[in-house]
């Protein structure tokens, strides 16, 4: 069964807002980035042990534009990236980014759903949040 575990927030300084979070809620550092130039998305990831939120610069627009603050957009853990996307795109959703071939690391394939709303999918947890439970997948 898919599971959300992944929150996007845009932030105009990710780092202090990290710092508030970290505070206000004990959420774990989980991983960190620095502005890797124009283009490039930057921040903090922060994990309460079961769901990952990063907080991040954008360095590209997804459809909200680089100026937005907010939730940015959500992500589901599922057991099968491409029967998922399969279904998604069924039921009326635009997939407007996929891992390119023969790349490696992480990667979520990215979707606009209802109303625009960004979301992604992926088959491997984000850093500090929880994978599906065996009886979870199919």
């Amino acid at each position: 069964m898919p599971k959300l575990r992944h929150i996007a927030i845009a932030a105009e300084d990710p780092y202090a807002t990290a710092e508030f979070y970290k505070q206000a809620f004990d959420f774990q550092e989980v991983h960190r980035t620095q502005p890797a130039g124009e283009g490039k998305s930057y921040g903090v990831f922060l994990s309460d042990g079961t769901l990952n939120m990063a907080i991040l610069r954008f360095g590209w627009d997804q459809g909200q534009g680089l100026d937005f603050r907010g939730i940015h957009h959500f992500g589901v853990l599922v057991d099968d990236v491409d029967s998922c996307a399969d279904k998604l795109q069924e039921l009326g959703a635009k997939c407007f980014a996929r891992r390119p071939e023969g790349q490696q690391g992480f990667y979520e394939t990215k979707f606009h759903g209802p109303d625009k709303v960004v979301f992604d999918i992926t088959d491997h947890p984000w850093r500090g949040a929880a994978p599906l439970d065996a009886g979870e997948k199919k």
